[in-house]
């Protein structure tokens, strides 16, 4: 009995601590939130964070398998990818990567956001495109993260 009292003490700490990585500026947040078109032949990508679950977890996004970042509750990246054709977008998961399978059109914005679901040692974590609307909504009330920092990809 005193085993799951430790189990459940411990998972629920490590569900609920917090994450963090390094923010853009206010600045660069702010602009990117305009949510411009992206400029020819290219299409923007919003990759976001918003659950309430594992704010004590970071997992990588990446986007035909190059490092976008590494996420934190409550943050977004954005980049372009070359439009009119598809790429694939995963994230770490407890076991291995999860992945959406894409056709980006040119000159368009796509939300795509990453959620922490319970996992069976830690939290795992999944991607569902949004709609442009509610992609906007909710990355409006998120900051933008640096770029660039993921650990090395699963094989």
């Amino acid at each position: 009995m005193k085993k799951s009292i430790y189990f459940a003490l411990a998972l629920s700490v490590l569900m609920t601590g917090c994450a963090s990585v390094n923010m853009a500026s206010k600045e660069e947040s702010a602009k990117v939130k305009q949510f411009q078109p992206p400029p020819a032949g290219k299409a923007g990508v919003y990759l976001y964070r918003n659950s309430f679950v594992g704010k004590a977890l970071t997992k990588d996004l990446r986007i035909d398998g190059a490092c976008v970042g590494s996420s934190a509750p409550d943050v977004f990246f954005y980049t372009e990818v070359e439009g009119g054709k598809k790429h694939v977008v995963e994230t770490e998961s407890e076991f291995s990567p999860n992945k959406l399978e894409l056709l980006f059109d040119s000159g368009k914005n796509y939300f795509i956001r990453q959620f922490i679901k319970m996992g069976v040692f830690v939290g795992g974590a999944d991607l569902e495109q949004m709609t442009e609307e509610q992609g906007k909504a909710d990355v409006a009330k998120l900051e933008l993260a640096e770029s660039g920092k993921c650990r090395p990809p699963v094989k």
